[in-house]
C-alpha cells in the first residue's frame, strides 16, 4: 500500500491518469491525497470530478478556492466567470451527486501517524496545529449544514477581514478562515494577508513573507503538503514543507509525490487534455524507514 499526494488538477484528467498509471496506482490498496482545486480552467473538469468520485473511497481531499467557487456557482450559476470551465458540471445530470460529495470534503487533513498536514494554500503562522484543525472544522460544518451552507456561500467572497481575531463571529470569521486555507500566499507574522501578490518567493510586499517562512511559525516541525501557488514551481526551500502545484493547467506539469519517500513524478498535458508523457515509467519505489517527505 502506497500513499501519494498530487498537485492542483484543475481539470487536467489526462495528466493525472498518466501519473497513476506510471505508479501502477491500485485504488483497492493505495491512497491518493488531493491538495484541492480539482476543477476549473482545465479541459476536463466534469470528467475529472466524475473520475475522482468513482475512486472516492481511495481519496483524501481538501478543498481549494476553485472547488468552493464551483459549489457557489452550483447554487447560483450567475457566479460563473468568463474564464471558468464549470458550466458543464453544473448542467450535468449527476451534478447534485458530485457537488454533494464535494461539500463533504475537508479544508485540512492531518495524518497523526506521519505528522503530516494536507491543505490547499497553507496554515497561517500564528496558528498551532490544534487551532488550525479547529478553525477548519468550523468551515467544514458550514459546508455540510443545509441551513448554514447557502449563507456561507453568499458571504465567503472578499478579502476582509485581512487578519484573524478570536473575537470574529459569523460570516466574517468563516471568510478569513477560508482565505487562509484556500487563498493565502504572503502574510505578516501576525497573519495579516496580502491576497493580491501571486508571483514567486522574492516578490513579497514590504513587511510580508510567504506564510511558511516566518521564523516563529507555530507549526514548525509539522510536515505540510500544499498546492495553490503555481509560481513556486514546486519549490519552496523550507524543510518539511512540500509545494505541489506546478501549474499543469498553465502549461507546466502535474506533480505526484510519494508521501512517505518524497519521491516525485510529473506529467504534462496539452491544451486538448492529452497527456504529453507516455505512462511507461516503473512504479515508484516503496518508502524506506529512513526516508521522510520533504
Amino acid at each position: 500500500m502506497a500513499t501519494y499526494a498530487v498537485g492542483d488538477l484543475q481539470g487536467c484528467l489526462a495528466a493525472l491518469q498518466c501519473l497513476l498509471k506510471r505508479v501502477a496506482f491500485d485504488p483497492t490498496q493505495d491512497r491518493l491525497w488531493l491538495v484541492g482545486d480539482l476543477v476549473n480552467r482545465g479541459p476536463q473538469s466534469l470528467d475529472t470530478l466524475r473520475f475522482l468520485y468513482s475512486i472516492r473511497e481511495s481519496l483524501v481531499c481538501v478543498l481549494g478556492n476553485h472547488d468552493l467557487h464551483l459549489l457557489a456557482a452550483g447554487q447560483n450559476i450567475e457566479r460563473l466567470k468568463k474564464a471558468d470551465t464549470l458550466r458543464e458540471i453544473i448542467e450535468a445530470p449527476d451534478c447534485a451527486e458530485l457537488l454533494d460529495w464535494l461539500r463533504q470534503q475537508k479544508l485540512m487533513h492531518y495524518d497523526e501517524q506521519r505528522n503530516v498536514a494536507l491543505v490547499h494554500a497553507g496554515i497561517p503562522p500564528q496558528w498551532s496545529l490544534r487551532k488550525a484543525l479547529k478553525c477548519a472544522a468550523e468551515v467544514e460544518t458550514a459546508l455540510r449544514d443545509d441551513n448554514l451552507f447557502p449563507a456561507y456561500l453568499d458571504g465567503m467572497y472578499g478579502n476582509d477581514p485581512a487578519k484573524w481575531d478570536n473575537d470574529l463571529k459569523g460570516i466574517a470569521r468563516l471568510r478569513v478562515i477560508t482565505n487562509y486555507f484556500t487563498r493565502m500566499r504572503f502574510c505578516t507574522a501576525e497573519g495579516k494577508l496580502d491576497l493580491k501578490s501571486k508571483e514567486g518567493l522574492d516578490t513579497a510586499p514590504a513587511g510580508y513573507k510567504p506564510w511558511f517562512q516566518h521564523k516563529e511559525r507555530k507549526t514548525k516541525g509539522l510536515k505540510i503538503i500544499f498546492g495553490h501557488w503555481a509560481a513556486l514551481e514546486g519549490k519552496c526551500n523550507e524543510p518539511g514543507i512540500s509545494a505541489l502545484d506546478t501549474g499543469c493547467v498553465w502549461g507546466g506539469a502535474l506533480t505526484l509525490m510519494n508521501v512517505d519517500s518524497g519521491e516525485r513524478l510529473s506529467c504534462k498535458c496539452d491544451a486538448q487534455g492529452h497527456a504529453a508523457v507516455p505512462p511507461v515509467a516503473p512504479r515508484m519505489t516503496e518508502p524506506s524507514p529512513a526516508s521522510a517527505p520533504r
